[in-house]
C-alpha cells in the first residue's frame, strides 16, 4: 500500500513533464521570439534574423532521424544563404561540449543554439524530434515539418514558395 502514493506521484510528474508543451505557433502567426546561447555564449534572437528566411530546427546529438537530416540542411545553407536563408538550430537539453563536438566533427556552419531548459522547444509546442519550422523574412511561421526527414528538395521548395528565392538547389 505505501507504493500507491508512490506511483501517483511518479505518473503525475510523468504527466506533468510531457505536459508542459504549449501548442505549436498557429501557421500565418508570428513566431514567438527566442533568446538562446550559441556554442561560443553569444546570446542569438530570432528577431535579429528579421528580413531573413529562417528554418528553425529543434534537435538533439542522440536523435537519429537529426543527425539524418543535417547535412540536407548543411547543403542548403552553403547554397541558399545568399539569398537570405538561415538555420537556426535549437539543441535540447546537452551539454556544449558534447554539441560543439558534434558541430565541429560533421563540419556544419550554420547556426547552433542551447535551449539547456527546454523552455523554447516547449514554447513551441515541441514533444518528439526532428521538428523545424518555416519562418518568412517578415517572421511569420509558414512551415511546422514535425518528424519528416528534411530533404534538400523539400528545403528548396520551401524556400523558393515563403522567400521569394529564385534558384534551385540543383544547378
Amino acid at each position: 500500500m505505501k507504493r500507491v502514493p508512490f506511483l501517483i506521484l511518479i505518473v503525475a510528474s510523468l504527466v506533468g513533464f510531457y505536459g508542459m508543451a504549449g501548442r505549436p505557433p498557429l501557421l500565418g502567426s508570428p513566431a514567438p521570439e527566442i533568446a538562446l546561447k550559441d556554442l561560443q555564449g553569444q546570446e542569438v534572437r530570432l528577431s535579429d534574423l528579421h528580413g531573413k528566411i529562417v528554418l528553425l530546427n529543434f534537435w538533439a546529438t542522440w536523435c537519429k532521424p537529426c543527425k539524418e537530416e543535417m547535412p540536407a540542411m548543411q547543403a542548403s545553407y552553403e547554397k541558399l544563404r545568399d539569398q537570405g536563408f538561415v538555420v537556426l538550430a535549437v539543441n535540447e537539453l546537452e551539454d556544449v561540449e558534447k554539441v560543439a563536438e558534434h558541430i565541429r566533427t560533421h563540419r556544419h556552419t550554420f547556426l547552433v543554439v542551447m535551449d539547456h531548459d527546454n523552455r523554447v522547444a516547449n514554447q513551441y509546442g515541441v514533444v518528439g524530434l526532428p521538428a523545424s519550422f518555416l519562418i518568412d523574412r517578415q517572421g511569420i511561421v509558414r512551415e511546422h515539418i514535425f518528424g519528416n526527414l528534411l530533404t534538400e528538395e523539400r528545403i528548396s521548395e520551401l524556400v523558393r514558395r515563403y522567400g521569394g528565392a529564385s534558384a534551385s538547389l540543383h544547378r
